[in-house]
């Protein structure tokens, strides 16, 4: 796997932010809306179960959630640390989870296709369309991250371009069939997107 400089220090970046919040609930505990989409979406669609793509996974958090719930789940991350964090956090659950350091800036979809493609607070817009194409005819597309909302807000990004315009996640997941969007401010400035592919 190789790396460009900005992706290196991208990497690096995350590698001492996960360094530094080492077994902090921030890493561990999974966003509620997967728990929510889960009851009310992925459970009903696939009873059985299934395989699971974690984009922007980092220390495992949501990943290792869908693992309890009998999922197979492949993880991938720019932080090897905080990929590392997740093999350990997994702990007996780590066979149920394929662990992947790699550059999601240069995300392409192979022949591999998820029932469940899911991202939560990441945004490579460039990216957007090969996330689509990972998700299997029939499979959800699971999506939170913040928007331009959250600069009127305390912490958290400050670069626009990590931060999506009003309605603009709709418009990204143009062509699949949008079964749950909210867009609110709370805490945090935030879209989140449950969308389904056609069979």
């Amino acid at each position: 796997m190789s790396f460009s400089s900005s992706s290196d220090n991208e990497r690096e970046r995350w590698n001492h932010k996960y360094r530094e919040a080492a077994g902090t609930e921030t890493w561990t505990v999974p966003d509620p809306f997967l728990a929510q989409v889960f009851s009310e979406y992925i459970l009903p669609l696939f009873p059985h179960g299934g395989s699971a793509l974690d984009l922007a996974g980092g220390a495992g958090r949501h990943a290792i959630w869908l693992a309890k719930q009998g999922w197979e789940v492949t993880l991938i991350d720019v932080s090897e640390t905080g990929v590392e964090q997740a093999r350990q956090n997994a702990g007996p659950l780590a066979s149920h989870i394929h662990f992947v350091v790699d550059d999601l800036t240069h995300f392409k979809a192979s022949q591999t296709q998820f029932e469940v493609v899911m991202a939560f607070f990441y945004l490579e817009r460039e990216m957007f369309s090969e996330m689509v194409k990972a998700v299997r005819p029939g499979g959800l597309l699971v999506y939170k991250t913040l928007t331009l909302a959250q600069l009127k807000l305390a912490g958290g990004p400050k670069n626009p371009a990590h931060l999506l315009e009003p309605g603009e996640l709709l418009q990204l997941a143009d062509g699949l069939r949008v079964l749950h969007y909210r867009e609110e401010v709370a805490e945090k400035a935030t879209a989140e997107l449950v969308a389904r592919k056609g069979i």
